[in-house]
C-alpha cells in the first residue's frame, strides 16, 4: 500500500510541478490532466485522497480500528469496487488506444486510476480475514 500511495503522490507533485514551474524534464500540464474536473477542485481532492490513503496505510500496518483491522464485508465490498474501477479504466485505456492521436486525450490520468484501483484492491486484501 505505501508504495502505491508514493506513487500517487509523486503524481500529485508532478502535475503541481507542472503546473507551476514547468521544468522541461516533466510533461506539460497539458498531459497530466484530462480537464474532467476543474483543477482548483481536483487538486484538493487529490489531497483529501493522500491523507485518507496515508490513514489507511497506517492503520492496516498496525492493524488498528477502524481502518485496518480484519473486516471481510467491507473487503469483499472493496475487492468489487476495485475491479469496476480498473475495468472502466481499461475502457477508457483502449478508447485512449484507438483514438487518432489528435483526439486521443491524455494517458497519464489513466495510469494513476489503475495505481488507484490497485491501492483499492491491496486495501481490501489487506482487510480479508486472515486464512
Amino acid at each position: 500500500m505505501a508504495i502505491l500511495l508514493a506513487l500517487f503522490l509523486a503524481r500529485v507533485v508532478g502535475q503541481i510541478l507542472a503546473a507551476t514551474v514547468a521544468p522541461r524534464w516533466l510533461p506539460p500540464m497539458a498531459r497530466w490532466y484530462s480537464g474532467l474536473m476543474p483543477y482548483r477542485y481536483l487538486l484538493p481532492a487529490q489531497i483529501v485522497l493522500l491523507a485518507m490513503m496515508t490513514v489507511m496505510t497506517i492503520a492496516v500496518g498496525r492493524r488498528t480500528n477502524p481502518l485496518g483491522a480484519s473486516a471481510p464485508r467491507a473487503s469483499v465490498w472493496l475487492l468489487w469496487v476495485s475491479a469496476v474501477y480498473a475495468a472502466g479504466m481499461t475502457v477508457r485505456l483502449i478508447r485512449y488506444l484507438r483514438a487518432s492521436p489528435e483526439r486521443r486525450g491524455v494517458l497519464i490520468p489513466i495510469v494513476f486510476h489503475y495505481v488507484l484501483a490497485a491501492f483499492l484492491l491491496t486495501y481490501a486484501t489487506a482487510l480479508a480475514p486472515p486464512r
